[in-house]
């Protein structure tokens, strides 16, 4: 028999005291959840009160920024809780739209009653629009637009109408040709006689000059191109249809004319590089000149003067004006006013000029003209302005002659605003037998404000002197900034001259005498620009 000790029987007893009396051991109690991502089902367990996220981070599950979760992430599961990880992608497509363009009806005097004329074709302009496409799960679920932006705008179709003129008829010497809508027409010997001359609907008025005989047009049209942004064209008004001659020249913005004295098949011009950017254009300050024949040959160009910087805002481009007897040729660019010196291909200034500066997408250029003689240039000079920090902000502006004789630039007339386009009449013949002429120019209602002010037409002596307003009255609009048209030849009841002034779309014939009232000669409202020569016969 063993005898065991009575320490180890006490111990004995006690242990099995205390684990008799423990209760049973609990085990933490645990959740099924299904996740569905990917095409695939995921089953796992996680503890009782977990989130959604703390599930999916059981199932290393990555969720991307724009993936969607459901129910969402900070949600406390229930047991056999479905959990939906939904995969969420996005495109954009730049797609191109048509924009349908306008039709529009417009009465006009210029045609008999009730006839009928397509004025301007309609085109369809191109609308760019960035599209958002979203998919769930690789499946679309929605299409939004998130920018627009016009490529190309609409060009309205438009017809003309005719009603009866309300105007009374006026002779007039010579022809008058105008832009009316895209189309050119043409009035000769008197106002009522007027008929639409080309009816292609695309002249975007940048050049448009009759010729020193009248029988031929010089012109640009609107270019649905890439790249080109219109093209230089010729008309013979001698025959009916006018012919038409594409000079294959593109780009022109400020300057072509007819070669003086070159009967009618010379043309000078200057070109522009077209830009994505305002203005739309980075000019080249070239000059050069075509020959062309009735046949359809046009030459090689003949460069006279190359491509080159310009000047001070060289930019924006430089204008020309041939002297009146085609042996001369003036410049006008932001920073001066000179001669072309075609022997040597260069520019020969007279006059330099504070560049205006604008702040904005486009720079001024003075007007010039030259007198009926030859000898004397018109032109706006930009001075400075007292107290002026910086001269190119002066809003100072003077008409100035420069003699070409000895060159030396005096300037007229104060205060004029930076649009005064100083214009000389033709030679007239007074009683005492001494040849004169006149300077019509245009004065800023607020010469301090020039650049948005609207203008009003003075005529005064070729020595600046009897300054007289003619045109529109005091207390009516003014006119808006251009080069007026003096008559070719005498043409009032006093055997003065007309001034013909396009205003508020209409051309109106001011006696430059201020006899007479000033007479409206059209009513549509849509008239750009004009030219006036006098026929040969």
């Amino acid at each position: 028999m063993r005898l065991y000790h009575p320490v180890i029987i006490a111990v004995f007893l006690i242990f099995n005291l205390t684990v008799g009396c423990s209760p049973p051991q609990a085990t933490q109690s645990l959740v099924s959840v299904s996740i569905f991502v990917d095409g695939e089902t995921i089953d796992i367990t996680v503890p009782a009160g977990s989130s959604t996220q703390s599930a999916i981070d059981e199932a290393n599950i990555s969720v991307g920024a724009l993936d969607l979760v459901e129910p969402p992430v900070y949600s406390i599961l229930n047991d056999n809780e479905e959990i939906r990880v939904i995969r969420v992608r996005e495109d954009f497509s730049v797609e191109q739209e048509t924009v349908p363009y306008e039709k529009q009806i417009l009465k006009t005097e210029s045609l008999s009653d009730q006839e009928q004329l397509l004025a301007q074709s309609g085109v369809t302009g191109t609308r760019e629009i960035t599209y958002r496409y979203l998919y769930h799960d690789s499946e679309l679920v929605s299409k939004d637009p998130v920018k627009s932006v016009v490529i190309q705008e609409a060009v309205p179709e438009i017809v003309m109408v005719g009603v009866q003129t309300p105007f009374s008829p006026v002779d007039i010497p010579g022809r008058i040709v105008y832009l009316l809508g895209g189309n050119a027409w043409l009035m000769e010997e008197t106002t009522a006689n007027r008929r639409p001359l080309i009816n292609t609907g695309d002249m975007d008025g940048r050049i448009f000059s009759i010729s020193e005989d009248t029988t031929w047009l010089l012109f640009t049209r609107r270019s649905e191109d890439e790249g080109i942004i219109n093209t230089l064209w010729a008309a013979s008004l001698d025959t009916d249809p006018p012919q038409l001659f594409d000079l294959d020249v593109e780009n022109v913005i400020h300057f072509a004319d007819w070669v003086p004295g070159s009967n009618n098949n010379r043309v000078a011009f200057s070109t522009v590089e077209p830009r994505a950017t305002a203005p739309g254009w980075q000019a080249n300050n070239d000059l050069n000149i075509l020959t062309f024949s009735t046949s359809g040959w046009v030459s090689q160009w003949e460069e006279m003067i190359e491509v080159n910087a310009g000047g001070i805002y060289g930019w924006w481009g430089t204008n020309f004006l041939w002297g009146p007897d085609g042996e001369e040729m003036a410049y006008a660019r932001p920073d001066g006013v000179g001669l072309v010196d075609f022997e040597n291909g260069t520019f020969n200034p007279l006059l330099d000029i504070i560049p205006l500066q604008t702040g904005a997408d486009w720079a001024w250029v003075p007007g010039i003209n030259w007198s009926s003689d030859g000898k004397t240039l018109f032109t706006v000079n930009h001075l400075p302005h007292e107290g002026s920090e910086n001269p190119e902000e002066s809003p100072i502006f003077v008409v100035s002659a420069i003699p070409i004789a000895d060159g030396m630039p005096i300037d007229i007339v104060p205060q004029t605003g930076m649009f005064a386009y100083p214009t000389a009449s033709p030679i007239r013949i007074p009683a005492s037998g001494e040849q004169a002429h006149e300077i019509a120019y245009l004065q800023a209602v607020f010469p301090m404000q020039s650049e948005n002010s609207r203008y009003r037409i003075t005529v005064m002596d070729r020595d600046a002197s009897n300054p007289v307003v003619i045109f529109p009255d005091q207390g009516e609009p003014g006119i808006d900034p251009q080069q007026v048209i003096w008559s070719p030849a005498s043409a009032t009841e006093s055997d003065d001259f007309y001034i013909a002034v396009i205003h508020q779309g209409n051309i109106w014939l001011i006696d430059s005498s201020n006899q007479s009232p000033p007479v409206q000669v059209t009513g549509d409202g849509l008239i750009t620009r004009m030219d006036w020569q006098l026929t040969d016969s």
